[in-house]
């Protein structure tokens, strides 16, 4: 799976899904009490997305006083199967703090556009051909320098070995050394999301003579050319990073160590920034706001996000009525976006279909046919099979799902399906909703969406995306369009694909995208001044931590 999550997959599989801790659906009253606030606002002021330049939400003041301790809170730790190996990252909180340690070929920028990294530059000789330059300065935090077979040996790797994340880099026919400093990469077909599937951790540099060597196990020490270095972890409770001596901003950073607590209740995050005991902290809903109202030495963002919460419909193993797409379609149709939006999420998101609403070339959430809102026609599809009692089950870990379980569940009652909300531990919904068989009707998560809108799209093919596979059939005709994306320039012949793959999705409703998935996040403006991006595409909230500046 995958962040969540996917993070990869589900929770950003972010996106799989792991984050705060409490989890009582509020009341269309409560929950509208309790929108967030930006330093001194009252309760009711939603957190700020007004910029401090363009495309950042904050800029670290260079004169800040920094050189102290940071202290982050964040709501989950890595959860992976492959230990701490990058390329077995599948959650958003992996990829971000693992993403500390080690870096790729390329990056995203405050615009979401493809930007370099360990590759300082690259050509496109054909439409399937990569050749990457690479940066001469890159030295593993054990003192050696990159070098081109690091670099081809870790592509390699993900393609031998395959992962999640392995499914991303699309068709990979060859992968060499061209030079001391050179990689070529060769696609067997033209595969438009190809620098963007880079630029995510699990597709990071790994010193790989050491690793080819048994000198040292990937999966149980982080040693990448990142700028910072993991001295200590303790699973579930806490990371200590120190800076990498040997990376290029070791002498500019502006904190001296790095402390990222795991603090699973997200009141308590809250009231850590409040109290000073955290600098930074990720709140996710934008009720935690409202313990920051009249904290004057606090700031509370609403940072945007390409990825999204997402309902599975279980078409295989679930409600026996749930096989007939018409009445998958009906439950589809009746649930209200906007509903949605305001209720849990403050109006400060939007709906959103298969790929992300924002990114170019996506398809318009409003022109679906589901949009069309039809109660009556939804009604009378559940009335022919005499109603239907359904479970929906959410994790407790991310209390804004049993919010959007409250609005659908009402939403639903309306056409005659009755809905018992399941509120359970991540583990018993990870038993329920991903194993064979899936023991569920209904199921809320959420998915990273990305960079590029190619790629979400994958985990719609169940041949491909694996965890789908217990719950949806897919179709050959969705498949096709999927593999179109892939292959089809950016412009307006893929928006044209795209248009039609959320439509067949839509009308298929077995994975129904809902809306996006902002993040809240505060800081202690008194012992911090951060930079952060106005909008994200792989769960990573502290992507210009070198730039951070804490007394």
């Amino acid at each position: 799976m995958a962040d969540q999550p996917w993070s990869g997959i589900p929770k950003g599989i972010t996106d799989m899904h792991i984050a705060a801790r409490a989890g009582v659906a509020m009341s269309a009253v409560a929950v509208l009490a309790l929108t967030g606030c930006t330093t001194g606002a009252s309760p009711d002021a939603g957190p700020t997305q007004e910029e401090a330049a363009p495309g950042f939400l904050a800029v670290a003041d260079e004169a800040f006083d920094g050189g102290g301790d940071l202290v982050v809170q964040v709501d989950y730790d890595t959860a992976e199967a492959a230990g701490l190996d990058p390329q077995g990252a599948a959650t958003a909180r992996s990829w971000m703090l693992e993403g500390l340690s080690y870096e790729t070929l390329t990056t995203i920028d405050e615009n979401l556009d493809v930007a370099p990294s360990l590759a300082t530059s690259w050509e496109t000789p054909s439409d399937t051909e990569y050749v990457f330059t690479l940066a001469d300065d890159a030295v593993f935090s054990n003192g050696r320098p990159m070098t081109a077979a690091d670099v081809a040996g870790s592509l390699q790797r993900l393609i031998d070995t395959p992962t999640t994340w392995t499914g991303q880099l699309g068709p990979v026919a060859s992968i060499e050394e061209t030079g001391d400093l050179e990689v070529t990469v060769t696609l067997s077909e033209p595969y438009a999301p190809f620098l963007a599937a880079l630029a995510n951790t699990p597709a990071a540099v790994l010193p790989m003579a050491e690793i080819d060597s048994g000198e040292i196990d990937i999966a149980t020490k982080m040693v990448g050319t990142g700028p910072l270095v993991a001295t200590a972890h303790r699973q579930d409770e806490e990371w200590t990073f120190e800076p990498n001596e040997h990376h290029p901003d070791a002498a500019s950073l502006g904190f001296s160590t790095l402390t990222i607590d795991i603090v699973g209740d997200e009141a308590t995050r809250a009231a850590a920034l409040r109290d000073g005991s955290a600098d930074f902290a990720v709140l996710n809903s934008i009720d935690s706001a409202e313990l920051l109202a009249n904290a004057q030495d606090v700031s509370v963002v609403g940072q945007k996000n390409t990825d999204f919460h997402y309902l599975m419909i279980n078409s295989l193993t679930g409600d026996e009525a749930l096989q007939d797409e018409d009445v998958r379609f009906a439950i589809n149709s009746a649930i209200d976006r906007d509903a949605i939006n305001e209720l849990a999420f403050g109006g400060s998101t939007a709906a959103t279909g298969v790929t992300p609403a924002g990114l170019p070339d996506s398809c318009v959430a409003e022109d679906l046919p589901s949009a069309a809102h039809d109660v009556a026609a939804a009604k009378a599809v559940i009335d022919k099979v005499g109603g239907l009692d359904l479970d929906l089950v959410v994790y407790t870990d991310e209390p804004v799902l049993a919010q959007i379980a409250q609005v659908m569940q009402q939403n639903l009652a309306e056409i005659g399906v009755t809905v018992d909300i399941q509120q359970v531990d991540y583990a018993t919904y990870s038993d329920q909703v991903y194993g064979s068989p899936a023991t569920f009707d209904l199921a809320l998560s959420w998915f990273a969406g990305y960079a590029d809108p190619a790629m979400v799209t994958t985990w719609w093919n169940p041949e491909v995306a694996g965890f789908s596979s217990v719950l949806m059939q897919g179709s050959d005709g969705l498949d096709g369009l999927i593999a179109d994306g892939y292959a089809t320039e950016p412009g307006a012949d893929r928006a044209a694909v795209f248009e039609d793959l959320c439509a067949v999705a839509d009308e298929q409703s077995e994975m129904v995208p809902l809306v996006l998935r902002p993040s809240t996040i505060g800081w202690n403006t008194e012992s911090l001044s951060p930079t952060l991006g106005s909008d994200e595409g792989y769960g990573n909230f502290l992507r210009y931590i070198t730039q951070f500046r804490a007394s």
